[in-house]
């Protein structure tokens, strides 16, 4: 099933604006430079992210060619592995029905299918952050050669700072430094975590490729560097602010179904160890054989690993729905063991208001969606510059279908979930419902979003990308897009709106110039280019050229309008 949602389809969809055609264009231009050191887009340095996931790209490129499903590639794949790996976690140390529920709860939810379908980072950091931690947990309680595994908490962090930078070692450090400090297990980790050798093994994989960052950019790569860390953390960047309370719902639907479960979930957790406490087991918490004894401390782990992560992502300044990606496996951790106590003791405390939360949040989804097209054609209009024939393709079948699945999902769970005797029959109908969801997404949805909104200008950056010369210009006018830039494969000329004037020195250069833009801001183009004529035209953004194109190809025709909705 994970390898179905994610791998089927994910190269039929146009890349993304801004993350993913920012990615996979860094990706493709060290595929082309051959330098594997400094990441660049649009072939300038790149310092926002360190270089773990182009080398990735890189090599899915070399393997599948220079595509969608190549970016995608790597996401997908460690998406996979990041669901293998909780099956295989939770297995051993719970057993294989709490291995199943895990993995599934953590594949079947909107956020974790999403980024594995993205040519982001977060996937891949999900993995690294994840194996840490439970390397950490492993090597930490483990008899015999199962101790070993401690160094993967440190490999982890490694490879997770090399994908996305600093946040790599801070969120396994804050879970596993909290987790050891309300179980007083500092002993326990200074006899077998060897922090002093781990360290070292953290340095030599992360600082060769930062110090030769530094020693070929110096200041401007450090300066950088901090301003995307620290900066993000004490300011809002690039608009993407929001309150301390922005995760709350974000959790709630990215998690969802099985986010009703967690708040009852975490608060179990919490009391198990308020009562431990009180009856002093973690005085003898320097005995490993005491702590992995305790059928309740992997729960208190991942509450910590789970509360302190959505404490620290909600004091940063700069909030984004995927960020808080690294703490869904302890969230599938904390609601497979609820979900599995729910299921053996059909008295469990908690139960049937959890899946009354699950059906509330299910049938609240379902409105949402019923109300997208009607929402949509009142607000199209205002989206007519960024999105050129907003006012004039509807949504099809797709939101009803979902919301259809939604309201027959949430039924069954209903049906079987508040029956004691049925109970264990209301999780299949939950996960299947999402995944019926993503597959309505995937062929109702995006096909439409896809042929009328994302791939328009994409195939015009190809067709000018074709036609110009190393000399040449391609002119981006309008509300920024990296993507054009991986489907053009050259350097563009990014032109924001109110910025006008900036475009008139380009006009003057010997060569072929080309603007790509939507149609409706033409009249705001430089008095220079009322003669360019256009020499390509698709679903309301226009290619415009000072000469005629060489080569045309057939299949960047405007192809026959279909307007789904009409």
């Amino acid at each position: 099933m994970a390898a179905v949602l994610f791998f089927v389809g994910l190269g039929s969809l146009g890349l993304t604006d801004r993350d993913e055609g920012r990615n996979a264009e860094a990706g493709r231009e060290m595929f082309e430079t051959g330098d594997y050191i400094s990441p660049t887009f649009n072939y300038e340095p790149r310092f926002a992210k360190p270089v773990f996931v182009y080398w990735l790209m890189t090599l899915s490129y070399h393997a599948f060619g220079v595509t969608e499903f190549a970016a995608r590639f790597p996401s997908a794949l460690f998406g996979l592995g990041l669901i293998l790996l909780q099956y295989l976690f939770l297995t051993h140390c719970r057993g294989p029905v709490m291995g199943l529920f895990g993995a599934a709860m953590l594949l079947l939810n909107l956020e974790i299918i999403g980024l594995g379908r993205m040519a982001l980072t977060d996937s891949v950091l999900n993995f690294f952050t994840t194996l840490a931690l439970y390397g950490f947990w492993l090597g930490l309680y483990g008899s015999g050669r199962e101790r070993h595994a401690l160094w993967l908490f440190y490999v982890g962090m490694a490879f997770a700072t090399l994908t996305k930078g600093p946040i790599g070692f801070l969120i396994p450090i804050l879970a596993a430094g909290g987790y050891l400090w309300l179980t007083r297990s500092w002993s326990l980790f200074r006899e077998r975590g060897h922090p002093i050798a781990g360290l070292l093994v953290l340095l030599t994989l992360t600082l060769p490729w930062y110090l030769t960052m530094w020693s070929i950019h110096g200041e401007r790569y450090t300066t950088s560097a901090q301003g995307d860390t620290i900066g993000r953390f004490f300011g809002a960047m690039e608009g993407h602010g929001g309150t301390p309370l922005f995760y709350l719902p974000i959790f709630l639907l990215g998690f969802f179904p099985w986010s009703g479960f967690l708040p009852f979930a975490w608060y179990h957790a919490y009391k198990s160890w308020r009562n431990a406490n009180r009856e002093g087991l973690f005085a003898e918490a320097s005995s490993a054989e005491a702590m992995s004894a305790s059928p309740r401390a992997l729960e208190w782990f991942a509450a910590v690993w789970l509360i302190g992560g959505l404490i620290f992502f909600s004091l940063s300044s700069t909030r984004l729905p995927h960020y808080i990606a690294p703490l869904f496996p302890a969230a599938a951790i904390l609601t497979a063991s609820f979900w599995h106590r729910c299921v053996t003791d059909p008295d469990a405390p908690g139960a049937r208001a959890a899946l009354h939360t699950m059906i509330s949040v299910g049938c609240l989804l379902a409105i949402a969606f019923a109300l997208l097209p009607p929402l949509y054609a009142r607000f199209a209009p205002k989206l007519a510059n960024e999105f050129p024939l907003a006012g004039q393709v509807g949504l099809g079948p797709g939101p009803y279908t979902i919301a259809s699945i939604f309201l027959l999902g949430m039924g069954l769970v209903a049906y079987f979930g508040l029956s004691e005797s049925r109970r264990p029959a209301a999780f299949w109908a939950a996960g299947g419902s999402l995944a019926l969801v993503v597959l309505a997404v995937t062929q109702l949805v995006f096909p439409i979003v896809n042929f009328f909104v994302i791939e328009p200008p994409q195939r015009l950056a190809e067709v000018a990308g074709a036609n110009l010369g190393p000399d040449d210009r391609l002119i981006i006018y309008g509300q920024p897009r990296p993507s054009l830039v991986f489907y053009a494969k050259r350097k563009a000329i990014m032109i924001p709106l109110n910025e006008e004037a900036n475009i008139k020195p380009y006009l003057t250069q010997p060569g072929r110039t080309m603007i790509l833009l939507p149609n409706a801001l033409r009249g705001r183009l430089p008095f220079e280019t009322m003669d360019y004529p256009i020499v390509l035209e698709r679903f309301g953004y226009v290619l415009l050229a000072n000469r005629q194109m060489i080569n045309v190809p057939e299949e960047a025709e405007q192809p026959p309008i279909r307007i789904p909705g009409h």
